[in-house]
C-alpha cells in the first residue's frame, strides 16, 4: 500500500476544497438541509426536509477527498488513518456549525456534515409538549430521550438544558462526543467536555462528574452497560441525569435497559430503573403538510403503575399504561401524538397513518376525529341558519 498518500505537509495545504465545502454548506443551510453528504467517487447531496437531493453534478475525485480530509483535520490527520473514522465539528460561520464524522470506505473518503444552528432551541420554538419544563425542573432521577439517528434527540436536549439554565441556579455538566450546542452560563453553570478531546470516554467521564458537584448531568448517549449503570447511580444519589438511546418507544426503551444485565441482576436493576426512571421521550420526526418536519412525541411520565409494570417486568403493557393516563398524568403514546397533529391540520391522514404503532387503531381515531368535525360543523351551521331566521323574523315585526 502507498503510504506517501496518507503523509501530511500543513504549508502545502491551499485549502481550495475547503472553500468548495464552505459553498455547498452554505446551500445546504439555504435550504434549510439538515445534512449535507460527500462521498469520493460520487457527487455532492444533501438531505433537505428528510429526503436525499443532489447539489452538484461535480463527481469528488479520490484525491480530492484525500486534500479536502487533510485540510479539515491537518494535524489530526493521522488520527483518521489509524481510527478510518472520526467524529469532530466544524464551524462555517457564527450563525452555523456542523457535527462531522469522516470515515474510509471502499471509494476512499466520506463525510457527513449534521447541521448545528448556533442560536439554542427551546422547548416552546420546537413544539414539544409543556411536560419537558416538568422534567427540566425535578432534583434528581434519569429522564431518557429516545428514537432513531436523525430524528432531534440531540436538539431536545439542547432545549432542556437551555431551559434549566435560564431558569435554575445548577452546575451542569454535559458529556459529548462531539461537543455540539454550545452553551453560555445564565442563571446555571455549565461544563461541557467532548469526548476524545476533554474526556476519554462516556462511563469514565461520567464517574469523575459525580466528584464535580454536579446538579445535572448530561449523557449524549448510554452506549454502553457500565455508562448505563453508572447513569443510574448516579440519579440515585441525587442527580438529574439526562441522556438518549437509539430506541423507537418507551416499551423498547424499558426493555433496552433490562435486557442488557445478566438474569442474575433484573430484580436489582428493576427496583433501580423503577425508582430512577422520571421520564422518556421518544420521537419520530414527520412531514408536515408545509412540506417541512415536526416530531411526533411519544411521552412516558413516571406514575405509580409505570413503576409496578416496570418492577413486575411487564414492560409490553407500557404503551397501554401511556395511553390511559394521557388526562391525569399528561403523557401521550405516539399514536395520540399523531392524532393531535392531524386534528391541527399539521399533517395528513397518509403520514398520520404512515408512521403510527397501530395504523389500525389510529385510523378508527381518524375516522372519529372526522365525524366529530363533521357534526361539529353541522352544528354550526344549523345555529348560523336558526340565527338568520331570527334576523329575519326580527326584520318583519319591524
Amino acid at each position: 500500500m502507498d503510504d506517501s498518500k496518507y503523509e501530511i505537509d500543513i504549508d502545502k495545504l491551499t485549502f481550495e476544497m475547503t472553500k468548495k465545502l464552505k459553498f455547498y454548506l452554505s446551500k445546504l443551510v439555504e435550504h434549510n438541509g439538515s445534512d449535507l453528504h460527500i462521498k469520493s467517487g460520487s457527487n455532492i447531496r444533501g438531505r433537505v426536509n428528510g429526503r436525499i437531493v443532489s447539489m452538484s453534478k461535480e463527481i469528488l475525485s479520490h484525491s480530492d477527498s484525500l486534500i479536502l480530509a487533510k485540510e479539515l483535520l491537518r494535524t489530526r490527520f493521522q488520527e483518521l488513518v489509524r481510527a478510518k473514522n472520526l467524529d469532530f465539528t466544524f464551524k462555517l460561520n457564527d450563525n452555523y456549525r456542523f457535527r462531522v464524522n469522516i470515515f474510509f470506505q471502499v471509494d476512499g473518503i466520506s463525510a457527513v456534515f449534521r447541521t448545528i444552528p448556533t442560536s439554542l432551541p427551546t422547548i416552546e420554538s420546537l413544539e414539544l409538549p409543556n411536560i419537558l419544563h416538568t422534567f427540566c425542573s425535578l432534583p434528581r432521577g434519569l429522564v431518557l430521550v429516545t428514537g432513531p439517528t436523525g430524528s432531534g434527540k440531540t436538539t431536545t436536549l439542547a432545549a432542556m438544558i437551555n431551559s434549566i439554565n435560564k431558569e435554575f441556579p445548577k452546575h451542569i455538566i454535559t458529556i459529548e462526543d462531539p461537543v455540539e450546542f454550545v452553551y453560555k452560563d445564565d442563571k446555571s453553570i455549565i461544563n461541557q467536555r467532548a469526548i476524545g478531546q476533554d474526556a476519554i470516554s462516556f462511563s469514565d467521564s461520567l464517574r469523575a462528574a459525580l466528584r464535580e458537584d454536579p446538579d445535572v448531568i448530561l449523557v449524549g448517549e448510554m452506549r454502553d452497560l457500565e455508562t448505563i449503570e453508572t447513569a443510574m447511580h448516579a440519579a440515585e444519589t441525587g442527580h438529574l441525569v439526562l441522556s438518549t438511546l437509539h430506541t423507537v418507544d418507551a416499551k423498547e426503551t424499558v426493555g433496552r435497559i433490562l435486557g442488557m444485565f445478566p438474569g442474575s441482576e433484573q430484580n436489582r436493576i428493576k427496583m433501580s430503573l423503577s425508582s430512577t426512571l422520571q421520564g422518556i421521550v421518544s420521537q419520530r420526526l414527520v412531514r408536515t403538510i408545509g412540506g417541512n418536519r415536526t416530531a411526533a412525541v411519544e411521552i412516558l411520565v413516571k406514575n405509580n403503575r409505570i413503576e409496578n409494570l416496570i418492577l413486575e417486568g411487564r414492560d409490553a403493557e407500557i404503551t397501554d399504561a401511556i395511553k390511559e393516563g394521557k388526562d391525569i398524568y399528561k403523557c401521550q403514546t405516539f399514536d395520540q401524538s399523531l392524532l393531535d397533529l392531524y386534528a391541527a391540520g399539521k399533517i395528513s391522514e397518509e403520514e398520520a397513518l404512515q408512521n403510527a404503532t397501530s395504523r389500525n387503531d389510529l385510523s378508527m381515531d381518524i375516522d372519529y376525529c372526522n365525524a366529530d368535525v363533521a357534526h361539529r360543523q353541522r352544528s354550526q351551521n344549523d345555529s348560523n341558519v336558526n340565527i338568520d331566521k331570527d334576523i329575519i323574523g326580527l326584520k318583519k315585526k319591524t
